[in-house]
């Protein structure tokens, strides 16, 4: 089986190159990135060598580049974890985050479609479904209404409503994830666990925004992996699946949590002014993917 994995020179992208390259030796992995600013192929000096393993530099949203790489390697699956992905750059420029993440996914359904792909699986977000029932406690389904609340999940919700209206317009083999927050290995240090680290390491201060607050559920990385290796082997067409911990943390407590691991002191933490539009909490119900393909989480938050 040929691979393409795009964004696999990102955090979570060369953690999946890793896994796939390494599970499955008789698989052929593509791994396409443009290298922006946050794609780093220092993330796949281990697999660099694999005979299983190349790198293409390229634009997803390019789609002469992209037909042109279609036609030349015919590939049976294609994995999406391309797009631009922080929210504060995406307040700041949002029509990168729809250069990427809609018409880049755009370009790639068109060459899947027209090159014939046995599967498209688009790596989206739990961010799609907005604030999570602050109120309320509740977690969302698949079927939940989507809401996003800034350029950046407004963009992947837009992807999303792309990738299932070609499954339903033209029959393209499609399935779509949304994860909870990732940390782990090759994480950017614009994200919160490796900042607070970092910074915490330098003895610099820690900022946070607002009161700390904001509720978010954490995923290790490498069981998001192993729930995307299962989902594009086993799942079913045209179908979404949410992949998430059961464990809720606030900023402030998984910041503190940091600064102890440390051996740090809470005075480096500094509030600051709150980001515009943020959410209070982002919580999934991940029953689906546990039950009917029995994904299960494994690394949980304090080992990770």
């Amino acid at each position: 089986m040929k691979i393409i994995v795009t964004g696999g020179a990102g955090f979570i992208g060369s953690n999946f190159v890793h896994h796939m390259v390494n599970k499955y030796p008789d698989y052929e992995i593509i791994n396409l990135d443009l290298l922006t600013y946050a794609g780093n192929l220092e993330n796949l000096k281990p697999v660099e060598n694999k005979p299983n393993y190349r790198f293409v530099k390229g634009d997803i949203a390019d789609r002469k580049f992209i037909f042109d790489l279609f036609e030349k390697e015919k590939p049976d699956v294609v994995v999406n974890f391309a797009a631009e992905s922080h929210v504060d750059r995406s307040i700041t420029d949002p029509e990168a985050f729809v250069r990427t993440n809609v018409m880049g996914t755009t370009t790639l359904l068109d060459a899947c479609r027209t090159y014939g792909i046995k599967r498209y699986h688009q790596v989206s977000t739990d961010e799609v479904y907005g604030d999570t029932a602050a109120d309320k406690g509740g977690c969302c389904a698949e079927n939940a209404p989507l809401s996003p609340s800034n350029p950046y999940s407004a963009s992947k919700a837009a992807a999303d409503l792309l990738v299932l209206a070609y499954h339903r317009t033209y029959g393209l083999p499609v399935t779509v994830s949304r994860c909870t927050n990732n940390y782990g290995p090759y994480q950017h240090t614009e994200k919160l666990i490796p900042l607070m680290t970092v910074n915490a390491l330098d003895n610099l201060p820690l900022p946070v925004y607002g009161d700390g607050s904001n509720k978010r559920n954490w995923l290790y990385v490498a069981d998001h992996c192993s729930a995307v290796d299962m989902i594009i082997h086993h799942g079913k067409n045209g179908e979404i699946y949410n992949i998430g911990s059961r464990e809720d943390m606030s900023n402030i407590d998984t910041v503190k949590l940091i600064l102890s691991i440390l051996g740090k002191d809470n005075s480096l933490i500094r509030f600051t002014a709150d980001r515009k539009g943020h959410d209070r909490r982002y919580c999934i119900d991940s029953s689906k993917i546990r039950n009917e393909l029995g994904w299960k989480q494994t690394v949980a938050f304090d080992d990770g």
